[in-house]
């Protein structure tokens, strides 16, 4: 089973994937990662208490207006029935514009407290396993240096 190193500039958070319950999502997370898409670009949504939010081809220029509101020219379907389909602390879940709309960005959760409503809405793929402080010290515009998979 591959797992993931996120290597951001405040720590590197290690990631295990939910292969069986969301394969089609962790399989689209890892090809992009492999081909170095998510290198470069910065967390562009931090919401103390619910959610880091990263993967907008966008945010390499954090002032770009347009922030946010791209992919990677594509969208994949959400994988929702799984036996790990809730959305606690260190859990990675993609993020989407509505049902089936996800494509590259993904979000990482502070905690259980204000994510429940996410549960079977957004699908969990992947939880941080070890590095788990670094989630609280993301600020906006913070830098993914690198995803690297293994």
């Amino acid at each position: 089973m591959k797992k993931a190193i996120i290597k951001t500039e405040k720590g590197d958070m290690t990631v295990e994937f939910y292969h069986e319950d969301a394969p089609n999502t962790v399989a689209n997370f890892i090809k992009l990662a492999e081909e170095g898409f998510y290198n470069g670009l910065r967390f562009h949504r931090v919401i103390p208490d619910f959610v880091v939010q990263a993967g907008c081809p966008f945010s390499k220029d954090i002032s770009n207006p347009k922030v946010g509101t791209g992919g990677p020219g594509y969208q994949i379907d959400c994988e929702l029935n799984g036996d790990l389909q809730y959305h606690d602390r260190g859990v990675l879940s993609m993020a989407h514009a509505g049902r089936n709309t996800g494509g590259s960005q993904f979000f990482i959760c502070h905690s259980r407290t204000n994510t429940a409503h996410l549960d079977r809405n957004h699908t969990c793929f992947a939880k941080v396993v070890d590095g788990l402080e670094v989630i609280d010290k993301i600020h906006p515009g913070c830098l993914i240096e690198e995803i690297e998979i293994f």
